[in-house]
């Protein structure tokens, strides 16, 4: 997967329909990028922004009250991640200077991103650790958690990836902490955040045809969470076929919205009542049928001069794309657990020389 960065923007869409959360981490230097912090941090569950801080705040900022109380319970919390947006701040800036150097490269803008964390399944306990770094908008180094090993999809990283292979203590850490850490961790955040990460909310369904022979899209908008699927029935059975399934899309309060569309170019109009549109939404029993009725349909569509005037019906439901401007990268990490014990940092002692 690579490492795309959008510099004004980064969207986290997630179709799942299975029941999985997750715990990321992003970090990204930049160099040449105009009004654009030279660092930023973020860290995400189930693609909520729980805090981050960049070379402006290194005091890191808690976005959700759960998470504000979690630091006040355990203190430590606050501490640790304070000390990793410090010392990973100077490494990445490091990196991203010895990387133009190591290509030759200057002026102009460039990006260099971590992104790691664990997925964790609620059903089934299957767990999926990641750490991954990629350099202008492309994989770099990537660790396979089976081999202990980084991999280097640029012929620039072999350098990297030899050393790193060396690092045998910072290896098992990597892999002790993906596949044990990590999930602890998102297991507490998600204790502390249940109210909001496992709440449930269904949404408002509508009908909605720009012209008269213009596909129908069914369009739900403020469910949560994501883990939803939507889809054409015929007669009772789902049908594919004329059917265009579009992405789950965050809105602006936190909630989520999708759209399937039915082409009906084909379909007599006495045959639209066989129709119905289905939403469900994990982990919520009763699923939102809406039955193919021309006179529910919302639509913006005026007829052209010389036609009859008759009534519009409703006005078009705006699908608009939120624009994600802070959750662009970043890692926050604990310096130590619950122990007392030191922990590595998610990067080598040594930047990319």
């Amino acid at each position: 997967m690579k490492l795309l960065i959008l510099l004004n923007l980064l969207l986290f869409c997630n179709v799942a329909s299975t029941v999985k959360h997750s715990l990321k981490f992003f970090l990204t230097a930049t160099s040449g990028v105009p009004n654009f912090p030279e660092f930023v941090a973020a860290a995400m569950v189930d693609e909520v922004l729980m805090g981050y801080c960049d070379i402006n705040n290194k005091t890191p900022e808690f976005k959700q009250d759960w998470m504000r109380k979690l630091v006040k319970d355990e203190p430590q919390h606050l501490q640790w991640y304070s000390h990793e947006c410090y010392d990973s701040q100077q490494f990445f800036r490091a990196s991203l200077d010895s990387l133009k150097q190591r290509l030759n490269q200057t002026g102009d803008a460039h990006i260099f991103q971590q992104m790691s964390g664990c997925e964790w399944d609620d059903e089934t306990g299957e767990v999926l650790g990641f750490i991954q770094y990629g350099y202008d908008e492309e994989d770099f180094l990537v660790l396979d958690l089976q081999t202990v090993t980084w991999t280097a999809p640029k012929q620039q990283a072999f350098i990297t990836k030899l050393r790193w292979d060396n690092e045998k203590a910072s290896l098992e850490y990597y892999k002790n902490y993906f596949i044990n850490t990590c999930p602890d961790w998102l297991r507490k955040y998600l204790h502390y955040g249940r109210s909001s990460l496992r709440r449930t909310e269904r949404p408002l369904v509508s009908l909605l045809q720009k012209t008269p022979s213009s596909p129908v899209s069914c369009h739900a908008t403020g469910f949560y969470p994501d883990r939803a699927m939507m889809y054409w029935r015929r007669d009772g059975e789902e049908i594919h076929e004329d059917v265009d399934l579009g992405e789950i899309l965050p809105n602006h309060d936190g909630s989520f919205q999708m759209s399937v569309e039915l082409n009906l170019s084909s379909v007599a109009p006495e045959d639209w009542r066989r129709y119905d549109c289905v939403f469900h939404l994990s982990g919520v029993v009763d699923d939102i049928v809406t039955r193919l009725d021309k006179a529910v349909i919302r639509t913006n569509w005026v007829p052209p001069a010389g036609f009859p005037a008759g009534p519009v019906i409703g006005v078009v439901v705006g699908l608009l794309l939120l624009l994600l401007a802070v959750c662009i990268a970043g890692l926050f990490i604990w310096r130590r657990n619950n122990n007392g014990e030191e922990q590595r940092c998610f990067y080598s002692s040594d930047e990319f020389k």
